[in-house]
């Protein structure tokens, strides 16, 4: 009986403990701006999750006091950091380089790049490692995009 009160309690405490999503519309006025214009080149996978990612913050029926015009430049690189006796390769690093050009009524405003890394053992089936190497690829991704919108927030 004990056990059941006691997971009725937690359970109650969790429910109610006013988690949000970050990038909710109610948190929205965190990020009060729009982005207007959007131009992406490079790495197409990387490019797809930041248009994802950025479409909720280009809705034209939204009129915010600023308004950014963005190009954005991706790269990705795998590169071997680590091999063992024979030289095959056990380790890897999974590199995105993000360059991002902010204009801001048709005047360039500034530039910032955002390198994200992440380190991984190989693995010996080749499409369970390619797998694996899309969802890094896409959560570098998310992270800097959470990461571009924190500076674009600062942008006076």
């Amino acid at each position: 009986m004990k056990k059941k009160i006691f997971t009725f309690l937690l359970l109650l405490f969790f429910a109610s403990c006013g988690y949000e999503a970050t990038y909710s519309s109610k948190n929205r006025i965190n990020y009060s701006f729009i982005i207007s214009e959007l131009d992406l080149i490079g790495d197409r996978q990387i490019n797809l999750r930041i248009k994802q990612r950025l479409n909720s913050y280009s809705n034209p029926n939204v009129k915010e006091e600023k308004s950014f015009s963005l190009e954005i430049s991706s790269n990705s690189e795998k590169i071997i950091t680590a091999n063992d006796a024979s030289g095959d390769a056990t380790q890897f690093t999974n590199k995105i380089t993000i360059q991002v050009r902010v204009f801001m009524n048709d005047k360039f405003k500034t530039n910032f790049e955002i390198i994200e890394n992440f380190i991984y053992n190989n693995n010996s089936n080749t499409s369970e490692l390619r797998t694996y190497e899309n969802q890094i690829k896409n959560s570098l991704a998310g992270a800097a995009v959470d990461k571009i919108l924190i500076k674009l927030a600062k942008i006076i």
